[in-house]
């Protein structure tokens, strides 16, 4: 075995677990087959000679390690199991001169029968170099390093596999900092942390910047210089930093001789793929960036390719590329001959979008059945419709990181379909994860595309949405000013369609003058939305206007005419399918028996409220009713009632932003 190697960081655990595996087989009188995988420059061969100098007492009759460069650099190939052979027979007396592959392999096994020998296999491509290496029946154990999963060899053979992964941060950091000072740490700690995300918590990686640091190359007072080179660039700078090919150290060079080896078909899905804006995409989004280039392209064998070559990382459903496997991709795999890049790149960065924009659209419909979006149809991408509304949250809370990518990939692209569409699908799922600040940036860029690509009716919605976003930041001039956008644009159409955009965007304008105390303007506003609705038959429209007058008369100490309103905003809407619009009059209703001092009716009408809010995932809206409920509640002297209220208040400020939880703590303290 070769000496001097350093132990690796952080693999203390996969070390310790392999050897206790080796030992039971071995002492079951059972050969030990041990195959570790990943990527490249995950460690893997710094972990099994660990390993093996860990295991090299408990095998008597010695070493065997073979190097088998399945995936060597530059023009060394790839060692024929015949060589591997004669070496290993030439070391195991007594020596035969036996000839062919399937001779000197059972003239292998036939020496080793009798004796405990632990071989080490470093670099195998696949498992037709492995097989004819392997002892047989026995005491002897084999280590194989490979950056394939060589799924034959697992299928054909009892395997101790184990697949490794870039470090945890922890680790990571200990592996750049191993020789620099307590006090350096503690200076520099936010550059190293960065550093180490640049890296993508590769030991390869890692070692580089380290030798750079070690050397001279980089003094510590230059790392937040190193880290914005790094970060300029990415695709380029991050590689041409992470290589010292006079140390032979260069992270290019070890995935270049990973990705070599791949057919055409899984060198296109893995440029594809880093094409793909990530971090993430399912099965579903995976096998559609195949067919932007060919219907006939086998994806789903591709993808099988580069998750056991260890370049696609497969996480339950979700497919993803390290970050230094994305850059180098980018920088260096061509997916066609070079006329034909943009096109291809153009047709893929489409079918990602298009791909995004309808899966989004089909969870938005759930959300919000009353809005229309002009996405057109499917056509080439599979959309998955979700069975009910916890589905369609479900999928894009899932989803959500790549959906916010795919827009900044479509603003960079100047693609303005997209950059006006995925936005406006995404906003009502941003409304009720209180995800504002995206939601705010989004809809600034879609309102600008909207107006240079759509119609006057949609640019409404799009500053409609935008004020909506606006109004639960409480930034109510900035609500108002997109809402008088709005009207402008919805005036230009004396359509149907103009008519009922015109009463949402007043109705949503006389939500926000109330905000801001105008509540003249409120009312005149909403008495012609009021109006307009009812000319075009929209029952739901007509009910939240119903509502927001009821409220506004409220605001008054008119108690009677709000229930009034409130009254015939829950007929209106009860004859609809909106649940949302049932909730918000219910959640009224009950503000308007409480200041009757009507408080039976009140918490009967609270706890509705909160519940369907609850049923519909609009946390926001759930926190509001249910702060006010707890109140209500420990006024009627129910304190166990306002407790439970109030632990699910925490529940939901924790799931979004965190933003009031220790005054809510403190309020439970109090109660309890």
């Amino acid at each position: 075995m070769p000496g001097g190697r350093r132990k690796p960081i952080g693999q203390d655990e996969l070390i310790g677990d392999l050897f206790e595996a080796v030992c039971q087989e071995q002492d079951a009188g059972n050969l030990a087959l041990v195959l570790i995988s990943g990527m490249a420059g995950v460690g893997k061969t710094t972990v099994a000679e660990n390993l093996a100098g860990r295991l090299r007492e408990r095998f008597p009759d010695g070493v065997l390690r073979g190097e088998l460069n399945g995936f060597a650099d530059g023009d060394v190939r790839p060692a024929e199991p015949d060589e591997i052979l004669d070496s290993f027979l030439a070391a195991l007396p007594p020596y035969t001169t036996v000839t062919g592959t399937e001779s000197k392999s059972n003239a292998l096994r036939s020496a080793l029968a009798h004796r405990s020998v632990l071989i080490v296999l470093d670099d195998a491509r696949s498992a037709q170099q492995v097989l004819p290496l392997l002892p047989g029946d026995g005491t002897c154990a084999v280590i194989v390093t490979s950056r394939n999963d060589l799924l034959r060899l697992q299928s054909e053979r009892k395997v101790l596999f184990r697949k490794m992964e870039p470090l945890h941060e922890a680790d990571a950091l200990e592996v750049l900092q191993e020789k620099v000072s307590a006090e350096d740490r503690a200076k520099h700690a936010v550059p190293f942390s960065k550093l180490v995300h640049l890296c993508g918590r590769l030991p390869l990686a890692l070692v580089v910047v380290a030798r750079l640091l070690e050397v001279g190359a980089r003094p510590l007072h230059t790392l937040p210089a190193l880290v914005r080179e790094m970060e300029k660039e990415l695709e380029r700078a991050k590689l041409d930093t992470l290589d010292l090919p006079e140390h032979e150290l260069s992270v290019r060079a070890a995935l270049n001789c990973s990705v070599r080896v791949l057919n055409e078909e899984a060198r296109l899905l893995l440029w594809q793929l880093a094409v793909h804006p990530g971090p993430s995409a399912s099965w579903e989004a995976v096998m559609d960036l195949g067919r932007a280039v060919d219907e006939g392209t086998r994806t789903d064998l591709a993808l099988v390719d580069l998750v056991a070559a260890n370049l696609v990382e497969h996480q339950g459903d979700r497919y993803g590329l390290h970050d230094l496997v994305r850059a180098f991709a980018l920088r260096h795999v061509r997916p066609a001959p070079d006329g034909e890049n943009a096109e291809i790149e153009g047709a893929t960065v489409r079918q990602v979008l298009e791909h995004l924009l309808h899966n989004v659209r089909a969870c938005d419909r759930v959300l919000d059945r009353e809005r229309t979006l002009p996405t057109g149809e499917p056509g080439a991408v599979r959309v998955t419709d979700p069975a009910d509304l916890a589905e369609a949250m479900a999928f894009l809370d899932e989803e959500y990181a790549t959906v916010q990518r795919g827009i900044h990939l479509a603003i960079n692209r100047r693609i303005d379909r997209y950059i006006w569409l995925l936005p406006m699908a995404l906003v009502i799922y941003q409304w009720r994860r209180r995800l504002l600040d995206d939601a705010r940036q989004n809809l600034r860029y879609a309102a600008e595309a909207a107006e240079a690509v759509a119609g006057p009716v949609d640019c409404a919605m799009v500053h409609r949405s935008l004020a909506g976003t606006h109004w639960r930041l409480a930034e109510y001039d900035l609500a108002v000013g997109a809402l008088r956008r709005a009207v402008r644009l919805s005036e230009e159409d004396r359509s149907t369609e103009g008519r009922l955009s015109l009463a949402h965007t007043l109705h949503r304008l006389g939500l926000t003058l109330r905000k801001q105390d105008d509540l003249t303007g409120a009312e005149e506003v909403l008495h012609r939305a009021l109006e307009l609705c009812r000319e075009v038959s929209d029952r739901v429209g007509e009910a939240a206007v119903l509502n927001a007058l009821g409220a506004l008369h409220l605001d008054r100490g008119e108690h009677e005419r709000a229930l009034r309103r409130c009254a015939d905003a829950l007929g209106v809407v009860e004859r609809t399918a909106e649940r949302s619009g049932l909730a918000d009059v219910l959640f009224t209703l009950a503000k308007v028996h409480l200041a009757r001092s009507e408080r039976e009716e009140a918490i009967a009408l609270y706890r509705q409220a909160s519940d369907i809010y609850r049923e519909q995932e609009n946390w926001p809206n759930e926190d509001k009713v249910r702060m006010l409920f707890s109140d209500v509640l420990v006024s009627a002297g129910d304190t166990d009632a306002a407790v439970r209220e109030l632990e699910r208040v925490i529940v939901l400020r924790e799931l979004m932003d965190g933003e009031g939880v220790r005054e809510v703590r403190e309020r439970l303290e109090g109660l309890r």
